[in-house]
């Protein structure tokens, strides 16, 4: 199930958004304003935002820069009533992704949506190599010098999240939601304990990782 973060300050047309895309079989969480949409998209997880261009405290533009600045990659669709061309070009240069004129059509943007998240799924190669590591996403197979890797498929989830956002830092939580599921009731040391696990198989040298990498206080980041 995709993750959508819906940024809209106007409480009918947020409810709107949600109820339809709940119905086209999203997750969807609403953040209405510049700040809250900020520190959620940077605390979680999410296949793709939303973003309304007039905001309270930070308008989307803003909100985008930051986001693009602090190595948030999910894909981004702005909202606006704004027709003008240098309002569009200003929403992809600060790192929008695609762009959709209020009034839109509910047809047309959902088309948009699915589109964006095919390319978006489409960004993972068939294989992808770091090291003398190969993680092969057809077969869900780790190899690490030809040699198939006894790996769990909860390992194989952990390191394709890090796989999608490499160079980014994950929190635990966010990690916890991708991997495990929202509401699953476990502690962030569970976390720690499958990383140490996928170290031991992946790294040259597991007490001194180059590949997954801790970030005191934050997370963990891959440099693959």
């Amino acid at each position: 199930m995709s993750r959508i973060l819906v940024v809209e300050d106007e409480v009918a047309i947020a409810v709107a958004l949600e109820d339809d895309l709940k119905l086209e079989g999203y997750e969807v969480e609403v953040a209405g304003d510049g700040e809250a949409a900020t520190r959620r998209a940077r605390e979680q997880a999410f296949d793709l935002i939303l973003l309304d261009v007039m905001l309270p405290r930070k308008d989307g533009y803003e909100v985008c820069r930051e986001l693009r600045r602090t190595g948030v990659r999910t894909p981004v669709i702005m909202l606006t009533a704004k027709s003008q061309e240098a309002e569009k070009v200003l929403g992809l240069d600060c790192g929008a992704d695609d762009y959709v004129t209020k009034p839109y059509s509910p047809r047309e943007l959902r088309a948009r949506i699915r589109a964006m998240l095919r390319r978006a799924a489409g960004e993972l190669p068939e294989v992808y190599r770091f090291g003398d590591v190969e993680v092969d996403f057809v077969r869900c197979e780790i190899r690490r010098r030809g040699k198939r890797l006894e790996a769990s498929a909860l390992e194989f989830k952990l390191l394709a999240a890090f796989i999608r956002r490499p160079g980014r830092v994950l929190t635990r939580q966010q990690l916890l939601d991708e991997v495990w599921g929202r509401g699953t009731f476990i502690t962030e040391r569970v976390v720690d304990n499958q990383v140490t696990n996928l170290r031991k198989k992946i790294e040259p040298r597991p007490s001194k990782p180059c590949y997954l990498v801790s970030v005191r206080g934050l997370g963990y980041r891959f440099d693959g």
